[in-house]
């Protein structure tokens, strides 16, 4: 089965992009980034701390199926409504390091969207061994979820 959501990571790069389109007003869409409640319910993850604004920082929990806690944080840079976010993203604990995350959310139709992610990581290395998880098929499910998720706000 193919996958909605598409992720384009060239070789040698320490980069990658992100691009999902969505049966979703782009408003809706957006607010699924900025308020906690929608986040919890399509990530799956609990939200410690949220401030969806320019300087503001996040921290989510995640619990796997043996009960171990992982958390996810950074610092989100700016916000301009229903257009843009850009925020860093480090997984607490892990090797990975923080990475840089531009989000942009474009209207296409009345009702659809596209997002347009564009990630950079410390080193090509870095990128890469995100790449080795099951990093794809984990966003695509993620965006799934986020879509099912939204559109019962309609």
């Amino acid at each position: 089965m193919e996958l909605k959501t598409k992720v384009n990571a060239e070789e040698g790069r320490q980069d990658l992009t992100i691009t999902r389109d969505f049966e979703l007003p782009v408003a809706l869409l957006f607010k699924a980034y900025m308020e906690a409640d929608l986040i919890e319910q399509w990530m799956g993850n609990k939200v410690l701390k949220l401030e969806s604004r320019k300087h503001g920082s996040y921290q989510f929990e995640a619990t796997d199926p043996k009960g171990n806690k992982h958390r996810f944080s950074g610092t989100i840079h700016d916000v301009a409504e229903n257009t843009k976010m850009v925020r860093t993203f480090e997984m607490e604990g892990t090797p990975f390091g923080v990475q840089l995350e531009v989000y942009e959310f474009e209207q296409l139709t009345e009702h659809t969207s596209r997002l347009n992610m564009h990630v950079i990581y410390e080193s090509v290395a870095q990128r890469n061994e995100v790449l080795k998880m099951p990093f794809k098929q984990g966003i695509n499910w993620a965006h799934n979820r986020l879509e099912e998720i939204v559109n019962k706000l309609k």
